[in-house]
């Protein structure tokens, strides 16, 4: 079933990361260039949800913030995720957004984040042992990603395509 204002929802915004239960939907809206993260542990019924702004906290000493980078969000959203009984090894991820939202002419890999928060996204789930299930990624439209912590079915909804379940 697709969330609606019935189901109850727990909001992920920008940077954020959060966990629940069924039978809460995590909801994210605004992926553009950002990466949402879902986790999922089907044996405990327990999601995770984040949203990831930017690839590399080394690039930003003295930040606070570990859920801006993808190499910091993900090892605190696994131990939260830990911390309420969930098994490294059931975990699995589901991806979506990392688009390339402006258009430049240089085409420099640099001014991609997309592509670099999604690179880091995968490279930190491999280090952590958590294998992506699926993903919606890339292109150049934004995403909203909701996550069913009742199955793990990630619904991605995206302006003028049909919703995505993966």
């Amino acid at each position: 079933m697709e969330p609606g204002i019935h189901e109850q929802e727990i909001k992920v915004g920008i940077a954020q990361w959060r966990v629940a239960r069924a039978p809460y939907w995590l909801v994210t809206l605004g992926l553009g260039s950002c990466v949402g993260v879902a986790l999922y542990d089907p044996l405990g019924r327990l999601g995770g949800l984040a949203h990831i702004m930017l690839p590399d906290s080394r690039q930003f000493p003295g930040q606070q913030n570990p859920g801006k980078f993808a190499d910091s969000a993900l090892p605190v959203l696994v131990a939260e995720m830990e911390r309420y009984g969930a098994g490294r090894t059931r975990l699995v991820a589901k991806l979506a957004g990392g688009a390339q939202m402006f258009n430049f002419s240089q085409g420099t890999s640099l001014l991609n984040i997309g592509q670099r928060n999604i690179a880091a996204v995968r490279q930190t789930l491999e280090e952590l042992g958590i294998r992506v299930a699926g993903e919606d990624t890339g292109g150049h439209v934004g995403r909203t990603m909701m996550l069913n912590t009742g199955n793990g079915e990630v619904y991605v909804r995206s302006i003028g395509r049909p919703v995505k379940i993966i």
